[in-house]
């Protein structure tokens, strides 16, 4: 099977790595031997399917991984896919930490993004959770009735945006943090921003 075309920047990608350099190129070389596009997307190589995007490579200090975007949907038949944080919807990661092991499981990560390919090819689609299923931490609940046009900019926010702020002010343990975090972040939600805007 032809390889499909390595993108330069890729290449640029690779060569500036201080770590996983020689696992990159393996993980990257399975995926073109896919027949993916390559490209670039936040910084990382992206492969693609169809103009979507289907897998990223990144590296970590202990582990790199290849983060396949519908993950969620993939059939996990080696029990290999990990979610990396319980607020991680649907991105699911095939984690490495060692060249050997790469080339070890090669047919295995190749079949887990063919798999990709086939949920991508019949336009299968994630089931995210609603703002609505995520907690309200009480301090923000309180703020939010006490202003309409608080919860008028709030909810003009995209789904993603919401779901930003009532993870961030429900993950903190101490009523004092929660009540502080909404405090600070109330000017921002009536600019219509994000947490990360």
């Amino acid at each position: 099977m032809a390889h499909a075309i390595m993108n330069p920047k890729v290449d640029a990608f690779i060569g500036r790595a201080d770590k996983w350099q020689e696992e990159f190129e393996a993980l990257r070389t399975i995926c073109l031997d896919c027949q993916l596009a390559e490209t670039l997307k936040w910084g990382n190589p992206c492969y693609v399917y169809q103009n979507t995007n289907l897998v990223l490579i990144h590296g970590f200090k202990d582990y790199c991984a290849l983060l396949f975007f519908k993950g969620s949907l993939m059939s996990d038949p080696h029990g290999l896919l990990v979610q990396q944080t319980e607020n991680v919807q649907v991105g699911r990661q095939l984690r490495f930490t060692g060249l050997k092991e790469i080339n070890k499981l090669k047919s295995v990560i190749k079949s887990y993004i063919l798999d990709a390919i086939q949920i991508e090819s019949q336009g299968l689609q994630p089931q995210y959770k609603k703002s609505a299923d995520f907690p309200v931490a009480e301090e923000f609940q309180a703020a939010l009735d006490k202003s309409a046009k608080l919860r008028k900019a709030f909810e003009s926010l995209t789904p993603g945006r919401q779901r930003g702020y009532l993870l961030h002010f429900s993950s903190a343990k101490q009523a004092k943090t929660r009540a502080s975090r909404v405090e600070k972040y109330i000017p921002q939600i009536l600019d219509g921003k994000g947490i990360d805007d």
